[in-house]
């Protein structure tokens, strides 16, 4: 999947609570790519690590130096994130979701990426099993996606919209409601 489109999904599916949350958890989304393809676009612009040339357009990943396979490998592990993961709910004795936009950013990238670039190893170490998606730039995918965004966003500000509008039990503003005849709910005339 594209690099905004990962941060949109990760902040919407792990960071409604606040802006902030919601910035950590687009970050944690774009780390898979950050730490693998965004490392290695700046190792080639500089002209170290033995980095592939890109002249001839985005090079698969069997074409870089081993050591960056395995760091691809690692980011895109779904067995790694979960050991991670686990390992993070256990310092800090509780589940910490916004983790998950990690894990979620390697299940967009399972069928949307094809075997002919950067094909997710979600399985990696225990398998180099892969799945031959359909590629996030085809128009059908990058359709569906933006389209899916754009769908998902709206019920949420509408959400939110709403949500303003209303007055709040918890901040006293509501009123409770009486019966027409006056009489409280909990409390009845007949004994």
């Amino acid at each position: 999947m594209d690099f905004v489109s990962h941060a949109l999904w990760g902040g919407i599916a792990f960071g409604r609570r606040t802006g902030k949350v919601f910035l950590f958890a687009a970050g944690i989304s774009l780390l898979p790519d950050l730490l693998s393809e965004g490392l290695f676009a700046v190792l080639h612009l500089i002209g170290i690590g033995g980095m592939p040339s890109w002249d001839l357009g985005h090079p698969n990943i069997a074409a870089y130096p081993t050591w960056a396979q395995y760091l691809y490998n690692g980011t895109h592990s779904f067995v790694l994130f979960t050991l991670a993961f686990l390992l993070i709910w256990m310092l800090a004795r509780k589940p910490v979701w916004v983790v998950g936009a990690w894990g979620l950013h390697i299940m967009i990238d399972i069928p949307t990426h094809s075997l002919e670039l950067f094909p997710t190893p979600f399985l990696w170490p225990l398998s180099d099993f892969k799945v031959d998606g359909v590629a996030w730039g085809h128009p059908i995918v990058f359709v569906a996606d933006m389209l899916l965004l754009f769908a998902v966003y709206s019920l949420w500000l509408a959400r939110k919209k709403r949500q303003r509008r209303l007055p709040s039990i918890h901040t006293g503003d509501a009123q409770p409601v009486t019966p027409a005849d006056g009489t409280h709910a909990a409390r009845s005339s007949r004994r």
